[in-house]
């Protein structure tokens, strides 16, 4: 069994702050890459952010330079930095684990999913 739980979401001002937190578990043997994904109301799921075992990052254009990905691999957990938020930042934020980058494209464990509401 493979466990992915996020923590951190909830409601913020335009232009605050919040820090989410995912953390694996169970019997997946490596967590090479990580990810965050997004969904809104009537929207897509969209790739927020990946970070791979060497600490590679990558970001969507809609949130570089306010968001940053982090993990600590003796904790298997990853979290994602958010500031300058804005209220299309809202949505429901997934946790997501592979093995390789490529695997969390395609498929990998998700998490049941943390929300964000960003309103004044």
């Amino acid at each position: 069994q493979v466990q992915v739980v996020e923590s951190g979401g909830g409601l913020v001002q335009p232009g605050g702050s919040l820090r989410l937190s995912c953390a694996a578990s169970g019997s997946i043997f490596s967590i090479n890459a990580m990810g965050w994904y997004r969904q809104a109301p009537g929207k897509q799921r969209e790739l927020v952010a990946t970070i791979d075992s060497g600490g590679s990052t990558n970001y969507a254009d809609s949130v570089k330079g306010r968001f940053t990905i982090s993990r600590d691999n003796a904790k298997n957990t990853v979290y994602l930095q958010m500031n300058s938020l804005k209220p299309e930042d809202t949505a429901v934020y997934y946790c997501k684990i592979a093995t390789s980058l490529v695997k969390l494209l395609r498929n990998g464990y998700w998490g049941q999913g943390t929300q964000v509401t960003v309103s004044s």
